[in-house]
């Protein structure tokens, strides 16, 4: 009988395959940097080309992880020689390739609409925000939205998952906010939106020369 390839690693200690997420982490933040700046230039410069370049690496990285082996994915090798002196982190591969399943859907679509096409739409807007709120949650939190939706889809449950979130545990006291640290966010965001009102014309003011102001305030 023909044996299927394994996804992912065999480590001492765990009974099923997994991968490193500090490694998953690193290459997601390198790829929400790109796809983030791409944007950027979309919006203020309505320029495409970083953008087209960011969805074709996109979808090419996703197609090795998934077809191939994570193993040689281009960016989880550059996350690996960023994050090579820290400890590595087990998650399951299982959750991990259902996530990456998502994304690749995800960017196979743009790759169609945007580098085909060469169209533009509101499902393009939809889409690539949609994977860059998936980046952004991976590499700022660690939470791999893609494996929340994992046991939605498969009997068995996912195992090690990054934080342990796919498991219910009761918050430890460091993790629990109180009443008053939740009033000390809103009196900051309050505190931040009267800045904003009382001082709107001076933020969007253009920046005056430091020298012209100390010269104008000594010539009085």
């Amino acid at each position: 009988m023909k044996r299927v390839k394994q996804f992912g690693e065999t480590v001492e200690g765990y009974n099923i395959p997994v991968l490193n997420e500090r490694e998953i982490r690193a290459s997601a933040g390198i790829l929400y940097l790109v796809m983030f700046w791409s944007w950027i230039l979309v919006i203020f410069n309505d320029n495409y080309l970083l953008l087209k370049y960011a969805n074709t690496i996109f979808l090419a990285d996703f197609i090795v992880r998934i077809f191939i082996s994570p193993k040689y994915s281009p960016l989880l090798i550059i996350g690996r020689l960023i994050v090579s002196n820290q400890t590595p982190e087990y998650v399951g591969a299982a959750q991990k390739k259902f996530a990456w399943t998502i994304g690749l859907v995800l960017s196979a679509i743009i790759f169609l609409l945007l580098v085909v096409m060469n169209s533009d739409s509101l499902i393009n807007f939809f889409v690539c925000h949609t994977c860059l709120i998936f980046l952004f949650f991976e590499s700022a939190f660690g939470i791999c939205l893609g494996c929340k939706f994992y046991s939605m889809f498969y009997k068995e449950k996912a195992q090690y998952c990054p934080g342990e979130i796919c498991d219910v545990n009761a918050k430890q006291e460091i993790q629990k906010t109180s009443l008053l640290q939740i009033a000390v966010v809103i009196g900051f965001f309050a505190f931040v939106i009267t800045t904003a009102i009382l001082f709107n014309d001076g933020f969007g003011a253009k920046p005056t020369s430091l020298w012209f102001i100390v010269k104008s305030a000594f010539s009085i």
